[in-house]
Parts: structure tokens; sequence; C-alpha cells
């Protein structure tokens, strides 16, 4: 038995027949009445031809897909449609409003070093073992636990049982003389 509205509407019956056989005429039918429309509608609504064409197709789509789930007592062909393509519309409004998200940039790898890069940081690195041996013992003792256990000043002092004032002096004289020692390589 059909419902009264599914006898009054064809569209409806064509979805009937889509869902009942995969009647491939009568979604060509369906497909070429309500494709530009769709369209037209979609563009009227602030979409662009291309992104309405898609909606359009995708709406197309659903309803071959779907069609067994339309209710011919509950809506007509054409408000059971319009309403997929309106659904599909606010879907993408709200992923593009979400955004990109952002990448994770940790997880890309670096690109291999160059030949060249590779022996100069071989060479430099040689340089500054050198430096560092000619500094007196207290002085390259604070730039070892600051710069390659990366220790704060604070912590050196407490550790060493100075003063923070005198390991900040050991720092910067340190530092001056390795800045004229290996003034070239910065």
């Amino acid at each position: 038995m059909t419902s009264p509205l599914e006898a009054t509407d064809p569209y409806g019956r064509l979805i009937v027949a889509i869902a009942q056989g995969r009647d491939r005429e009568a979604f060509a039918q369906l497909f070429q009445h309500f494709a530009p429309r769709l369209k037209s509608w979609l563009m009227r609504a602030g979409a662009s031809a291309a992104a309405a064409e898609d909606f359009a197709q995708e709406a197309m789509l659903t309803v071959w897909r779907k069609a067994e789930l339309y209710d011919p007592a509950r809506a007509g062909a054409s408000a059971w449609i319009f309403t997929i393509a309106r659904n599909l519309r606010i879907d993408s409004l709200r992923r593009d409003a979400r955004g990109i998200p952002d990448l994770d940039l940790s997880e890309i790898p670096d690109p291999p070093a160059r030949p060249d890069d590779v022996l100069f940081a071989a060479t430099a690195a040689g340089r500054i073992r050198t430096a560092l041996q000619t500094l007196p013992r207290e002085q390259a003792e604070v730039v070892r636990l600051s710069f390659f256990q990366e220790k704060a000043h604070a912590e050196i002092a407490k550790d060493l049982g100075l003063p923070l004032g005198t390991v900040k002096s050991r720092m910067r004289l340190a530092m001056t003389r390795l800045r004229t020692l290996l003034g070239d390589l910065s």
C-alpha cells in the first residue's frame, strides 16, 4: 500500500524505485531535475559555483546511497533532497570554522646535514675543545656546568658552594677569553 504523499509526488516514487531496485533510470531523472536546482539554491546561499556543484553532486550521491531511508509520509522528495544538501553545506562550514589543525612540526625529520656543514661543525668543535683547555680550571668548570649540563648560574653556585657573583664573574671572564680565541667562528 502506498502513502497518499507517495502517490502524488512523482519524485518520491523515483526515490522509492531507487530504494527498492537500484533503478538507474529513476536516479538519472532525479539527478537531471534536482542537481541544477540544488546548485542554483546553494549559490544563492553563498557557496561558490564549484562548491555548489560539489555539494549538489554529493547530495545526489547520498540520495542514491540512502534512498531506503526516505519516508514519503514524513517529507516530500524535494524537501528531503534539499535538506541533505543543506546539511552537507552546514557540515562543511563547521569544518572550515574549526580551521586547519596545527601541524606538529617536531615530527618532521630534520633535513640531512650537508657535508660542508658537517666538516665545519667538526672543525669548530675541535677548536672549542682546545680553547676550553686553555681556560683556568675554575672557569672551565663553570662553562662546562652551564653549557654542557645546562645548569642555571644559581644551581652552579649551590653545587660548587660559591657565591652567585663569583660564578657570574668566572663565566664572564671565560666567555671573554673564548670570544678572543674563537672570534672567527661566529
